[in-house]
């Protein structure tokens, strides 16, 4: 196991500065995400700790060893890749076992270790078979022994899912989690998807343009997010924003907190509107309501309201959140919280 620091990193391609003057820590043995949009950073901080794209300025330590000048090979890392990046012509079994011969370790090793690992991932009856008879399931298990028979201190995954179904992806996610779970090993995970975040990690680090907008684990990021972005990025459907029409503070709240009806509630915030879309998903409904102002998505339960209906949105004062002109989330301790409060309930039917 090991952690990683960066220490003032900037990393530039040519003339683009993606990544300036940052500052991150990566907790050993924890399962840490790295989530944004495309672009935002995410790959180039994992491939920066892999040394496969060195830093422009600044240091990289792992386990507190400053890596900034150490070859890839020797930072005791191992990368899972998107594309899997196996060899089409050799077996599952010489995929697997391909690092250690170049490292020299002697065939009964190499087949005790193969053996092992190969029983952990659930690919002991595939060995003899080629990448190209497996399904994209099976090949990322293949990409996965690959990088653990290395017995690597740290784990990079650089999206590794997305190539899968979603049902593949979402039974894979499971078994990610578990294999954390018996390794106890440091994993960093990217990923653009924020499902993927919210249900895997311990930590998620929320980048975006090159900048971290929050590190948190996935259940306070989710309930006390620090600014606007991570707000609506972090959740399905994202936060609702509305304009507050004061100092440019914008309130929010998310779609399973707003209670609709047929008549007119007595919570907070309180307006009319109309269902403009339906989306029944099974265990719960999506709403889109259109009111005066705003549009927002609510989530129910109950699937009892139909599209063109009048409705009645409420949500309590409790769910509301408000960001200020500088897209900061505005604390309950703030000079004006009650004041947004009280513009807020004058919206009341409005």
């Amino acid at each position: 196991m090991a952690s990683i620091e960066f220490v003032r990193v900037t990393k530039s391609f040519e003339k683009s500065v993606v990544i300036k003057d940052l500052d991150l820590k990566i907790e050993d043995g924890k399962f840490t995400v790295l989530v944004g949009p495309s672009g935002c950073g995410k790959t180039t901080l994992l491939r920066m700790i892999a040394g496969l794209d060195p830093q422009t300025s600044g240091s990289v330590f792992i386990d507190g060893k400053d890596v900034t000048r150490t070859a890839p090979g020797q930072r005791g890392v191992a990368m899972v890749f998107q594309n899997y990046a196996l060899y089409p012509t050799m077996s599952v079994r010489e995929n697997i076992e391909f690092g250690l011969i170049n490292n020299k370790v002697d065939k009964a090793e190499r087949t005790k270790l193969v053996e092992s690992i190969s029983a952990t991932v659930g690919l002991k009856n595939y060995l003899d078979r080629k990448p190209s008879t497996l399904s994209g399931g099976q090949r990322q298990r293949v990409a996965l022994a690959r990088a653990m028979v290395k017995k690597p201190s740290v784990f990079l995954m650089d999206e590794p899912l997305s190539n899968l179904d979603a049902k593949l992806r979402a039974q894979m996610r499971l078994e990610l989690i578990e294999l954390h779970k018996k390794l106890g090993t440091t994993f960093v995970y990217v990923t653009h998807d924020q499902v993927e975040a919210m249900s895997m990690a311990d930590t998620i680090v929320l980048m975006n343009q090159g900048l971290i907008k929050q590190e948190a684990p996935p259940e306070v990021i989710y309930n006390q997010p620090n600014n606007l972005f991570a707000a609506q990025f972090i959740g399905v459907p994202p936060m609702n924003v509305g304009d507050l029409g004061v100092d440019g503070v914008k309130f929010g709240f998310r779609p399973e907190s707003a209670v609709l009806s047929n008549e007119p509630g007595e919570l907070h915030y309180s307006t009319q509107g109309v269902i403009a879309t339906r989306e029944m998903l099974g265990s719960e409904t999506l709403y889109q309501v259109r009111t005066d102002r705003d549009s927002f998505m609510i989530k129910c339960i109950e699937d009892q309201f139909s599209v063109d209906q009048k409705v009645h949105l409420g949500v309590t004062a409790a769910k509301i959140y408000f960001f200020g002109a500088d897209e900061n989330r505005i604390g309950e301790d703030h000079i004006h919280f009650r004041k947004y409060l009280d513009v807020l309930r004058g919206y009341r039917n409005g």
